[in-house]
């Protein structure tokens, strides 16, 4: 009888364990989204001329894109389709796709970042991303 307890207990656990794991990854994904809407604002600041251009910020901004492009494709794992999220469901029906895509937005970030040194240069890197979203 303690032993069926045991296990009741262990099962009930784990899946708790899991729930709040699963609810863990969204929120480190949110939290990376919110990073990047927030690093994304200052250099289009920048670019529109409302802000100064700061290379110092830009480069902030750059390395926070590079951080989300490696812990993208982890951070949208089998199993965290559901809960508060509003992922779409293609990020895991085309999974080779979404880890591509990851890998081609980090190597464009890599590729810029030297080149968005000054004003001029983060414009042009503005204006070619624009045109390819």
């Amino acid at each position: 009888m303690i032993f069926r307890t045991v296990l009741a207990v262990s099962a009930i656990a784990i899946g708790v364990t899991a729930a709040f794991a699963q609810q863990d990854i969204i929120e480190q994904r949110k939290a990376l989204m919110k990073a990047n809407g927030q690093q994304s604002g200052i250099l289009a600041r920048m670019v529109r001329g409302d802000d100064p251009f700061d290379a110092a910020k830009v480069q902030v901004a750059f390395a926070q894109f590079a951080d989300t492009a490696q812990k993208f494709p982890a951070l949208f794992a089998e199993g965290t389709r559901s809960g508060d999220t509003r992922a779409l469901p293609i990020v895991w029906e085309k999974r080779d796709d979404f880890v591509a895509a990851a890998a081609k937005f980090g190597k464009d970030v890599a590729d810029q970042k030297d080149k968005v040194a000054t004003l001029d240069g983060l414009r042009v890197c503005s204006e070619s991303s624009s045109r390819i979203a």
